[in-house]
């Protein structure tokens, strides 16, 4: 028995998404023969070469009405072709010789993107050319990608590919639709990389994680090949768009590209399908034609110090690339650099908050495992990858977690990088903080959400203003860099609180206690306390019954609406500034005139 886990385009191209790595450290410690592909980098990979650049030049060329735009790139075809190698060369860190060339402004042709002197040396001053020419680059590819979108594949995004065809997808027919279209140039160069991983593996199961709604229609297409070209192989599917979108699923149309639908935590589930036992949280078509819901409820679970180290193994290859598409440093950790992904612990310890998910295991099961098997499993992971930076993807990691971790990386005196999410509680004093930037800590993100002391009480963040403010502090004190997740549209939310919170953010960044925000639309959830009662948040419930395919946001009304978009303008104006470091003496009012 052999399974192939396959991580669909497009996610992120700087480092691995975990999933497979996590569910290949599992099995194989269970015997079981799997290996692992990152579909999404490989393509990337294949795709931006002079000789595919060529072939799409020349599709796009006989296109008879270009924008303006369009036709400016296509015009200086022969500078994208000569230079497209030579910077994934370089944002793979294969020729870092190419840094002081990129980085002269003056070597990029003009485009919509291309910043000014000006906005560069104040993002990455005089000397700092390496990441100055990663975020010249970035742009460079981005127009690329614009291009490709524009002429040869509607659906094309660097980062979550054809999402646009999957958000809020209450019916598998628009899906279904395209899916039926012939294979784009896109499409049939994905193909043909995963074709020869298949040949050359021979699985008899291949099983892909979706984690966004942007890898659901390239993992369908996978599934699509496999059924024509390899019938006899199993297909499995999981992953975070499947564990939130697909828990009602009523329509069985999807099992036409599809064997097993897993829920939740994978290795458990996984293991039972491969090994032939009872399944458990398995959903899969009856010879009838149904939906059988195997074991749907149950909340068996492997222990989290259980499931092992995640294993890289086939991933270390690959030629990641970093990215820098804002000059703001946070920003720049999510996309720039190789991070090893683990979690600390599982789920999140304050689970509590009216707009989260809390109802899912992944976030309502918390589960701890010694510091000492958490650091073992680092110190494995480094040997594998020979990187030493971690972000940690916990919900939130609790303080005393993070002081256990603090301690036991500095007894073992590594030399270590992390971030992670944090809740910004009255626990991270300002010993603590220190303490963790000590050890490695480098940044840390978390939920502010509204800054308005009625709202913050009304969604149950268990935290207030001034303790946040406080927490901020100890860690900017500390050199710890800070992103605020932030929220607007909660029912109830009036334009003044939402001005006044708005307010709170400017004070936080001008202090320094912030340097990194960005503001959420709220969405009403099938899975949080919000969307189970949505009367308990002042809101009124729109949706009548249950769609037939994906079911997670909620349509609803509250008795105080403001214009949301109005305000989403000038929140995300207002903060763009305020990390530039500018309009801290704007009324804050005028940024939504």
């Amino acid at each position: 028995m052999k399974i192939l886990l396959v991580t669909p385009p497009l996610t992120q191209l700087n480092t691995p998404y975990p999933a497979t790595a996590h569910l290949l450290g599992f099995l194989r410690s269970q015997h079981i023969e799997a290996v692992q592909m990152d579909l999404s980098i490989e393509l990337v990979q294949a795709l931006f070469t002079r000789n595919k650049l060529t072939e799409i030049f020349e599709v796009a060329s006989t296109i008879p009405k270009l924008s303006k735009q369009n036709k400016n790139l296509l015009q200086q075809a022969d500078f994208y072709l000569r230079t497209i190698e030579p910077v994934m060369q370089f944002l793979s860190g294969r020729d870092s010789s190419l840094a002081m060339r990129f980085s002269n402004r003056d070597f990029w042709p003009a485009s919509k993107r291309l910043p000014s002197d000006e906005d560069l040396e104040w993002g990455f001053g005089m000397i700092g050319n390496h990441d100055r020419a990663t975020h010249l680059c970035t742009l460079f590819l981005k127009d690329i990608c614009d291009f490709i979108q524009q002429t040869i594949d509607p659906h094309f995004e660097l980062i979550r590919y054809a999402e646009s065809l999957c958000i809020h997808l209450p019916e598998f027919g628009p899906l279904q639709k395209e899916l039926e279209k012939p294979s784009s140039l896109i499409d049939k160069l994905m193909l043909d990389i995963f074709a020869k991983r298949i040949i050359q593996n021979k699985p008899e199961f291949v099983a892909f994680t979706i984690p966004f709604p942007g890898n659901l229609y390239s993992a369908l297409r996978c599934a699509q090949y496999l059924r024509k070209e390899f019938p006899e192989i199993k297909i499995i599917m999981g992953g975070g768009y499947i564990n939130t979108e697909l828990r009602s699923i009523s329509d069985p149309k999807l099992f036409d590209y599809t064997d097993y639908l897993l829920f939740d935590d994978g290795e458990l589930p996984l293991l039972r399908l491969l090994t032939e036992t009872e399944l458990i949280r398995t959903l899969y078509r009856s010879a009838f034609g149904e939906i059988v819901r195997a074991n749907f409820d149950s909340r068996e679970n492997l222990k989290f110090a259980e499931t092992g180290a995640p294993d890289y193994d086939g991933l270390l290859e690959n030629n990641y690339i970093n990215m820098i598409e804002l000059t703001n440093p946070m920003h720049a950790l999510w996309s720039n650099g190789r991070w090893n992904k683990m979690m600390l612990a599982h789920g999140c310890y304050w689970g509590k908050c009216a707009f989260c998910d809390g109802t899912l295991d992944y976030i309502g099961r918390y589960e701890t495992a010694s510091i000492t098997l958490i650091v073992d499993r680092m110190e494995t992971i480094m040997r594998q990858t020979g990187q030493s930076g971690f972000h940690f993807v916990d919900e939130a990691a609790s303080p005393a977690l993070l002081r256990k971790l603090a301690e036991e990386i500095l007894q073992r005196k590594l030399m270590v990088s992390y971030w992670t999410n944090v809740r910004f509680e009255k626990s991270f004093t300002p010993e603590l903080c220190y303490l963790m930037a000590q050890s490695g800590c480098i940044a840390v993100s978390g939920g502010l959400e509204v800054a308005s002391p009625r709202i913050l009480k009304l969604i149950n963040k268990g935290i207030t203003i001034e303790t946040a403010s406080e927490c901020m502090k100890n860690f900017a004190d500390a050199g710890i860099m800070t992103h605020a997740y932030l929220m607007y549209g909660f029912p109830t939310e009036t334009a003044q609180e939402t001005i006044e919170s708005l307010e709170v953010v400017r004070d936080l960044f001008e202090n320094g206690w912030i340097q990194s925000a960005f503001w959420h639309r709220y969405a009403m959830t099938i899975h949080s306390p919000s969307g189970k009662h949505p009367e308990s948040v002042g809101a009124q419930s729109l949706q009548k019954q249950p769609n037939p395919f994906a079911n997670n946001e909620i349509p609803f009304s509250t008795k105080y609406e403001i214009d949301l978009d109005y305000y989403g303008k000038g929140l995300n104006l207002a903060t763009f500034n305020y990390m530039q470091g500018a309009g801290y003496d704007v009324d804050v009012k005028k940024w939504f005139k």
